[in-house]
């Protein structure tokens, strides 16, 4: 005769779940599996309620719990209605996460760097092979508008920094891409101090963005690498955490 006393095993144990998660795995495969797409108002309180057969604190809390994540907006006087989910939209969800990961943990931000490195170093590769002449075009652009910024506050000439790192993984047409590279740039400009603002270097980073964008306008994707590879290497100790 088998024995069944002692306490349940963690694997054996049956939990009641609150009836809002319940109702939020229901909303969330609506979503998953396109009876709700990008776009369309969510049903109402009402109709939820009937639906699951739940009440309207367990509705509201699932709905909320959409809200915060992302998945759906939430507008007072209006229907909440469902939003498109991209690669920027989820690494934007993690942006609080992230500055407190790389503060809690010093190591991280050299962590950052180097996956901020390896990262452009490819894209870099793939932006020299497949460049057009508007690219090249954008990229002097952006160049001019850092030299424009010279002489304003350091903010502005290191945001425009960014814009021009992002352009040119937008030159990869890959969207994930995209997204990944402008997240770690945010983290690393947003979440610490740029110690860039400092006699020549300006001017050394604007010299370096020019042949960066020489080597992609000629399409020579080993040179273009080397030169993303020796001004990341350059600009490497210009981030430090906040205090």
């Amino acid at each position: 005769m088998n024995n069944i006393s002692g306490n349940a095993s963690e694997g054996e144990r049956i939990v009641r779940r609150k009836l809002s998660d319940q109702v939020l795995d229901r909303l969330r495969e609506m979503i998953r599996s396109g009876e709700l797409k990008a776009g369309d108002t969510m049903p109402s309180e009402r109709a939820l309620m009937e639906r699951f057969g739940v009440g309207r604190p367990a509705v509201r809390e699932a709905l909320q719990t959409l809200h915060t994540t992302g998945l759906i907006t939430i507008t007072h006087g209006e229907r909440s209605r469902v939003n498109a989910i991209d690669a920027g939209m989820v690494l934007n969800q993690h942006d609080e996460l992230a500055r407190l990961l790389l503060n809690a943990v010093p190591s991280n931000l050299e962590h950052l760097k180097e996956a901020r490195r390896m990262f452009e170093i490819g894209i870099v590769r793939v932006a020299a092979q497949s460049a057009t002449p508007e690219d090249v075009a954008e990229l002097r652009d952006l160049v001019a508008l850092q030299r424009q910024r010279l002489d304003g506050p350091p903010a502005g000439f290191i945001e425009v920094d960014m814009q021009f790192h992002v352009r040119i993984a937008r030159i990869t047409a890959n969207p994930i891409i995209h997204a990944v590279s402008e997240a770690m740039l945010r983290w690393l400009f947003e979440y610490h101090v740029a110690l860039l603002h400092r006699s020549g270097e300006e001017e050394v980073t604007l010299i370096e963005h020019e042949g960066i964008v020489d080597q992609i306008e000629a399409h020579d994707a080993e040179r273009a690498v080397a030169a993303m590879r020796a001004h990341l290497d350059r600009s490497r100790g210009f981030y430090e955490p906040h205090h």
